[in-house]
C-alpha cells in the first residue's frame, strides 16, 4: 500500500515537460566588440579565445563564427561524465576569463558562457509586446522583461527587437570647429561634467557630515546646460550639440500585425513544470493587458510548445490506458476474472515503484519516462503469469491452494528469475548508450530495469500469498471455466500436432527458418526497407529564412519580412495559423542564431495539432510556391523544427582550407555536386560577403607635419562614427549609456566622412583626409572556423520519401572523390545527422554485444551448458526478422529507434524459449526420450507462452499502431517489440523445439550430454 500511495503522488506531482532534462554538453561563448568587421573579430576575438580552447580536454569540437561586431563558438564536449564535465567547464572558464584579461580589446565585451540544455536550448514559451512604437513600447518591454525573469521558473528572458537606452550628445562639426574646439575636448568636456565625486566625511561641530558632488542625469535638459571652456570663453553643450534621449543602434526589429513589436523569447529553469509555467505566463499577460491597454501596447502569447507536451503526454498516457486493458483482457481470457485481477495488481504495484525510481533520480515526467512505462506495462505480468498459470494449472487438477502455490513458484521460479535477468541484461547495457542519444534515453531501460525488479519481488513473494487468501476452488468449474479448460485444451492439442509434423520434416523447417531470417537481411541490404534515422514527432512551429544582400539597412529587411508574413497569413487558413511574426536583424539556424542587418526571418506557429490537421512539412510545401513568385531580391529557405534530440541537418558538411579562393571554389563545386542529387533540397553554405568597408591607414608623415597624435585621430574617428561612451547613469531601473558622437548624417558618398575638420595645435583646421590613407572594398560578412581552421559549411535538407540520410551523405562523398584532384588542399567533414548516427549504430552494435553476452552468461548458469544457450539465442536473428517484415507492411523506416527496440528486444525474446528449453530440460531429465520431451515441454509450457507474448505485445499494440495517438519517435520503438515479438514468439514455438531435438539427439547419438 505504501508503494502504491507513494507512487501515485510522486506521478501526480512530477513536473511535466517533453524532454527530459539533460545537459547536451554543449557551451557557447559569446563575446562583441562594437563596430568591429568580421576579420576584425576573427584576429582580436575569435583567434585568441580559440588559442585558450585549444588547453581544454575531452573537447569534440570547436565551431566558431566570426561576424561584425560578434564572436560565437560552440564548444562540444565528448560524451564524459557530469562530474568531469564540471571539472572541464571550470578549466574552460579558467582559461577564456585569463585570455580575455590578458589579450582582447579593452572595448570587448566580458566573454559570455553558455551551458546548452534541454532547458535552455529550445524557447519553453514565445510573447510579443506590440502597439505603439517608440520610449513607450521600449519601456514597457524593459519592465515587462524584469518581471517576466522574476516569475518562479523561468531562467531567461531573450528581447529581439529591444534598445538600451542612450542619453545622446550630437555635436554639429561646423559649430564645434567655430567655437575653436575639437570633438575630442567636447567629448572629454561633457566626461567631466557627467561625473559623482565622493568626497568623503567631514566634521562639523559634533556631527559628521558626507560630502559628495553629483554631476550624472538622467535629464537631457539639464545636461545641455553645461557649459565648455573656448579659446573664446565659455558655451554651453546646447550651442553646439543637441542634447536627447533615445537609445543604441536598432540590432533588430520585429514587426507583429504590421505593428512595431519587441519579441520575447523565455527559458525555463532546470525541473520546472513546463504546464505550469506556461499557465503562469497566461495569467501575467492577463493581468498586465488591461494597464497596457491604456498606452496603446498589448502583450500576447504567440508560441509556446505545451501543446505539444500536452497532447504527448497524452498520447503516452491514452496508449498506456489502452494497452492496460489489453492485457486485463488476455489475463481474463485465458485465467479467469479473479486471477486475471490478481496479475493486475501487480501492474500498479511495479509501475508505482518505477515511477518512484524516476523521481528519486530527479526526472521529470516526461515522455522518455511514458515509453519506460508504455513498454515495462505488458512486461510486468510475464513473470505474474507463468507463476500464476503453473499455480492455476495444478489446482485444476486438484491441489490445494497452498500446495499449489508452493509446487507452482517452485517449478517455474528458475526459469522465470532467468527469463527476468536476461530482459533485464538486454537494456541495462542502453543506459550505456553515448551522446546525446544516450542522454534521452537512459531514463527508458531504468524505468523498464526497476519495473521488472519490483514485478519480480510481487510475483514470488505477493501473487502466492493472494492466491491462497482467495483460495479459488475449482472443483466445480463454471461455464466460462470449463470453456476456458476446453479452449487451452483445444490449443495445446492443435498445436501439439503442428509441433509433431514440424518435427517430422526437420531439414524442411530448419531451411524455412534460415530462409526467412536471410530474406529479412536482403530486404534491409537491398533499400526495400526505408532508412530514416532520425524521425522526430513535428514541432507546430517553422521559421522562413529571408536572406537580403549584405549592407543593406535594417529597415528594409523588416520590410521584405513583413512581405512574407502577409503572403502566410493569405495563403494558410485561420485554424492552421497561430501568429507570424516578422523579424529583421537576426536568423535562428539548427545550432546557433546568425545577427546581421541582412538576416530576417518569419517565426511562424501554428495552432495546436487536431484531428487531420496539416503538419508543418505540408504547410511549407504549400507555401514553396508563393515565395518563390514573391519578386525581391532576397533568398527565401525554410527551417521545420522537430521534437527529440537537437541534431544539425541531414548533409551538414565543412569544407576545410587555408587559401580563402581555393575553399570558395571547392563549395561551390560542392552545391553543385549537392544539386545534382535527387532528392536534396533547401541548400545553402554560410560564407556571406559583408558589407561595403572604408578601410583607413594612419599616414605618418603627415601626422608628423600637422603635429596630430595617432590616437587623436583613432578617437576622432570614434566621434564621427558610433561615438564614445564618456559614461553611465541609472533612471527607472535601467541603465542608460552617455554617447558622444557627431550629428548622424546620410552621406551621399562615403569619401564625405573624411571631408571633417581637425583642429590642430597651433589651432589651425585641416580634414582627416589628409592625415589618412584610404581604401574601400567590400568586407567579409561571415568567417567560419571549425576544430580551428577556416571553413564553409554547406547545408542541405532531404526529401526523406525519396533518399535517407546515409545515401544522401555516401552519394555527396563519391561525387567529391572525383573533385578532390581539382582541390588538393582542401579536405571536407561530415557531420550533421550523419554524425550522431554513426556514432549511435557504432555504440548500439557493441551494446548489442554487451547484452546478448550477458544473457549467454545467464543462461548458461541456469542450464549448465556452453551449447543450450546458443539454441535459445536462435530467437534474436527471429526477432528481427519480425521487425524487417513489419517494417515492409507498415512501410514505417528503419530508425534508430527502431534499433533501439531491436536491442531491447533481445531479452524480451528469449524469455519464451527459456521456458520452453527449462521444461524440455525437466522431462529429459525424468527418463523421457528427446523427441516427446521436446513435444511434452512445448505443449505444457504453449499457454503461459502466448500468454505473456500477446499481453507484452497488447500492452504496446496501441502505441505501436497510433491507437491512442501517434508519435513518429516512439512508435518504432513499440511497433518494432510488438512485430519482432510476434514474429519470434510463432516461430519460437516450432523453431526452438526443433532445434532443441535435433541438436539433444545428435549429442546423445554422440553420447555427450548437452
Amino acid at each position: 500500500m505504501l508503494v502504491l500511495v507513494g507512487g501515485i503522488l510522486t506521478y501526480l506531482t512530477l513536473p511535466r515537460a517533453q524532454d527530459p532534462e539533460i545537459n547536451f554538453n554543449w557551451v557557447n561563448i559569446m563575446t562583441s566588440l562594437p563596430g568591429a568587421s568580421a576579420e576584425d573579430i576573427e584576429r582580436e576575438i575569435t583567434d585568441p579565445l580559440e588559442d585558450a580552447l585549444a588547453q581544454v580536454r575531452d573537447i569534440r569540437f570547436v565551431s566558431s563564427s566570426s561576424r561584425e561586431g560578434l564572436s560565437s563558438i560552440l564548444v562540444r564536449f565528448e560524451s564524459i561524465s557530469e562530474r568531469v564535465f564540471d571539472k572541464r567547464i571550470n578549466d574552460l572558464r579558467r582559461e577564456i576569463q585569463n585570455k580575455a584579461s590578458s589579450e582582447l580589446p579593452a572595448d570587448a565585451t566580458e566573454p559570455q558562457i553558455l551551458e546548452i540544455t534541454s532547458s535552455n536550448g529550445f524557447p519553453t514559451a514565445q510573447m510579443v509586446l506590440y502597439g505603439t512604437g517608440g520610449e513607450t513600447l521600449r519601456r514597457f518591454a524593459s519592465t515587462i522583461q524584469r518581471d517576466l525573469e522574476q516569475l518562479d521558473g523561468v531562467d531567461r528572458v531573450q528581447a529581439f527587437g529591444f534598445d538600451d537606452p542612450q542619453l545622446q550628445v550630437d555635436f554639429d562639426p561646423v559649430r564645434v570647429a567655430a567655437a575653436g574646439l575639437s570633438p575630442t575636448e567636447v567629448s572629454d568636456g561633457v566626461a567631466a561634467w557627467f561625473r559623482n565625486v565622493l568626497g568623503g566625511r567631514i566634521e562639523v561641530g559634533d556631527a559628521e557630515w558626507l560630502l559628495r558632488l553629483e554631476g550624472k542625469t538622467a535629464d537631457p535638459d539639464l545636461l545641455a546646460r553645461a557649459a565648455l571652456i573656448t579659446p573664446q570663453g565659455r558655451i554651453a553643450l546646447e550651442e553646439i550639440a543637441t542634447v536627447q534621449r533615445g537609445h543604441e543602434r536598432s540590432a533588430q526589429l520585429v514587426s507583429y500585425q504590421g505593428n512595431p513589436a519587441v519579441l520575447l523569447s523565455l527559458t525555463k529553469q532546470a525541473d520546472t513544470n513546463t504546464l505550469q509555467l506556461v499557465e503562469r505566463l497566461k495569467r501575467f499577460a492577463d493581468e498586465r493587458n488591461p494597464l497596457l491597454h491604456g498606452q496603446g501596447v498589448q502583450l500576447v502569447m504567440v508560441d509556446d510548445q505545451t501543446h505539444a507536451t500536452r497532447q504527448a503526454i497524452a498520447v503516452m498516457e491514452s496508449n498506456a490506458l489502452i494497452g492496460l486493458v489489453a492485457v486485463l483482457a488476455m489475463c481474463w481470457l485465458f485465467l479467469g476474472t479473479r486471477l486475471a485481477l490478481l496479475v493486475a495488481l501487480g501492474i500498479p504495484f511495479s509501475l508505482a515503484g518505477a515511477f518512484l525510481g524516476a523521481d528519486l533520480i530527479g526526472s521529470t515526467l516526461n515522455l522518455t519516462v511514458l515509453l519506460g512505462i508504455v513498454i515495462a506495462l505488458g512486461m510486468v505480468v510475464d513473470d505474474a503469469v507463468v507463476v500464476i498459470e503453473a499455480i492455476y494449472y495444478r489446482m485444476t487438477r486438484g491441489e490445494s491452494p497452498i500446495d499449489a502455490a508452493i509446487n507452482g513458484v517452485r517449478e517455474v521460479a528458475s526459469p522465470v528469475i532467468s527469463a527476468i535477468l536476461t530482459t533485464v541484461a538486454a537494456f541495462l547495457p542502453l543506459m550505456l548508450l553515448p551522446g546525446i542519444l544516450g542522454e534521452f534515453m537512459f531514463i527508458v531501460p531504468f524505468i523498464v530495469t526497476t519495473a521488472l525488479l519490483i514485478s519480480l519481488f510481487e510475483a514470488f513473494w505477493i501473487l502466492p500469498t493472494h492466491v491462497m487468501v482467495i483460495r479459488p476452488d475449482y472443483s466445480r468449474p463454471s461455464r466460462m471455466q470449463r470453456a476456458r479448460q476446453r479452449a487451452t485444451h483445444w490449443l495445446r492439442t492443435r498445436y501439439a500436432r503442428a509441433l509433431v509434423a514440424v518435427m517430422r520434416r526437420p531439414k524442411t523447417g530448419l531451411l524455412v527458418v534460415l530462409i526467412t531470417m536471410l530474406g529479412a537481411l536482403g530486404l534491409v541490404g537491398g533499400g526495400v526497407v526505408k532508412r530514416d534515422f532520425f524521425a522526430f514527432d513535428p514541432v507546430r512551429q517553422f521559421f522562413v529564412h529571408i536572406d537580403m544582400a549584405p549592407g543593406i539597412q535594417l529597415t528594409q529587411t523588416l520590410a521584405e519580412a513583413e512581405r512574407v508574413a502577409e503572403i502566410i497569413g493569405r495563403e494558410l487558413d485561420a485554424h492552421d495559423l497561430r501568429s507570424a511574426v516578422a523579424v529583421a536583424g537576426v536568423k535562428f539556424t539548427d545550432t546557433e542564431p546568425l545577427f546581421g542587418t541582412q538576416y530576417g526571418q518569419v517565426v511562424v506557429s501554428l495552432q495546436p495539432k487536431v484531428g487531420d490537421m496539416p503538419d508543418a512539412d505540408v504547410l511549407i510545401d504549400r507555401l514553396r510556391e508563393p515565395m518563390a513568385a514573391l519578386e525581391s531580391g532576397a533568398n527565401i529557405s525554410f527551417l521545420e523544427l522537430k521534437g527529440g534530440p537537437p541534431t544539425a541537418r541531414p548533409i551538414n558538411v565543412k569544407v576545410l582550407g587555408d587559401d580563402y579562393a581555393e575553399l570558395r571554389a571547392a563549395a561551390d563545386a560542392l552545391l553543385g555536386a549537392l544539386a545534382a542529387i535527387p532528392g536534396v533540397r533547401d541548400i545553402t553554405d554560410d560564407d556571406v560577403a559583408g558589407r561595403a568597408e572604408m578601410r583607413l591607414t594612419l599616414n605618418r608623415e603627415k601626422l608628423a607635419e600637422a603635429g596630430v597624435s595617432p590616437m587623436e585621430v583613432a578617437r576622432l574617428l570614434r566621434l564621427y562614427g558610433d561615438g564614445e561612451t564618456v559614461g553611465s547613469t541609472r533612471d527607472r531601473g535601467e541603465k542608460v549609456d552617455l554617447v558622444v558622437r557627431a550629428d548622424p548624417t546620410r552621406f551621399a558618398d562615403i569619401a564625405e566622412v573624411l571631408q571633417h575638420p581637425v583642429r590642430l595645435a597651433n589651432g589651425e583646421l585641416t580634414r582627416l583626409d589628409a592625415l589618412v590613407d584610404a581604401e574601400t572594398r567590400i568586407s567579409k560578412g561571415y568567417i567560419r572556423h571549425y576544430q580551428f581552421r577556416r571553413a564553409i559549411t554547406v547545408e542541405a535538407e532531404i526529401e526523406r520519401d525519396l533518399i535517407d540520410t546515409v545515401e544522401a551523405n555516401r552519394q555527396l562523398r563519391e561525387a567529391w572523390a572525383a573533385l578532390q584532384a581539382d582541390y588538393p588542399n582542401v579536405s571536407l567533414d561530415f557531420s550533421g545527422e550523419l554524425d550522431d548516427i554513426q556514432e549511435s549504430l557504432d555504440s548500439m552494435g557493441r551494446l548489442f554485444l554487451v547484452g546478448v553476452g550477458l544473457i549467454y552468461l545467464i543462461l548458461a548458469a541456469q542450464f549448465r551448458s556452453y551449447f543450450q544457450p546458443l539454441i535459445i539465442l536462435v530467437t534474436v536473428p527471429l526477432a528481427f526478422t519480425g521487425v524487417v517484415l513489419g517494417l515492409l507492411v507498415s512501410g514505417n523506416p528503419l530508425s534508430l529507434y527502431t534499433l533501439y527496440g531491436v536491442v531491447a528486444l533481445t531479452g524480451i525474446a528469449v524469455n519464451a524459449a527459456i521456458v520452453l528449453i527449462a521444461a524440455a530440460n525437466e522431462r529429459l531429465a525424468a527418463g523421457i526420450s528427446v523427441q516427446h520431451a521436446a513435444i511434452y515441454a512445448a505443449r505444457r509450457r504453449v499457454v503461459p507462452v502466448l500468454i505473456t507474448t500477446v499481453t507484452t505485445i497488447g500492452g504496446l499494440l496501441s502505441l505501436a499502431t497510433g491507437l491512442g495517438g501517434k508519435s513518429l519517435m516512439w512508435g518504432p520503438v513499440a511497433a518494432s517489440i510488438v512485430w519482432g515479438l510476434g514474429f519470434s514468439a510463432l516461430l519460437t514455438l516450432f523453431a526452438i523445439p526443433l532445434v532443441w531435438r535435433v541438436a539433444m539427439a545428435r549429442s546423445r547419438a554422440n553420447g555427450h550430454a548437452a
